[in-house]
């Protein structure tokens, strides 16, 4: 079997492997590229009093309790703190995937939404399926992927070097 068919077998058989979890790359990867001109995807962050963070602790959790849509009642609901001292605000990242954004020297609920971006994150790596997905199934896409870079750009090539080849060796 000559090269080139060989190239062209591992490239169909590589594309055909790849298909679905390259497809969940390149659209979730779409909607991440969109993440921060499309609300519905990450909640916009809002501008508060500037000059430092203000509340405590006891006022932080205190707000995000009084969202219903958060369903927080303790610390263990709420993933993370995103703290913009620049920008006067603190969002406020709940486990259910809402987010609260409120002023950090005030302590006024400036915005809140459900948070889409972390889920699409997930699908985009892999990890949205599982930690065994992941490496068993995205991993090994992603090295078949890079294989079909380089034998999509052999196969791309090949003719140019055939036509130069011919025209060498028809050169008197």
């Amino acid at each position: 079997m000559s090269a080139a068919k060989l190239t062209r077998k591992l490239h169909r058989w590589g594309a055909i492997l790849t298909a679905l979890p390259v497809l969940v790359v390149v659209v979730s990867g779409a909607f991440l590229q969109l993440k921060k001109h499309a609300d519905w995807i990450q909640p916009p962050t809002q501008h508060g009093t500037r000059g430092g963070p203000a509340v405590n602790f006891a006022t932080v959790l205190a707000r995000a309790q009084g969202v219903p849509e958060a369903a927080v009642q303790t610390w263990d609901d709420i993933d993370r703190l995103d703290v913009r001292p620049d920008q006067g605000v603190i969002k406020i990242r709940c486990r259910n995937r809402y987010e609260i954004q409120i002023d950090a020297r005030t302590g006024a609920i400036l915005h809140q939404a459900e948070r889409r971006s972390d889920v699409i994150e997930s699908l985009h790596d892999g990890s949205f399926f599982g930690d065994r997905f992941k490496l068993w199934v995205f991993l090994p896409s992603g090295l078949i992927l890079a294989g079909l870079w380089a034998t999509g750009l052999y196969l791309f090539v090949l003719p140019h070097f055939a036509r130069r080849k011919r025209k060498l060796s028809s050169k008197p």
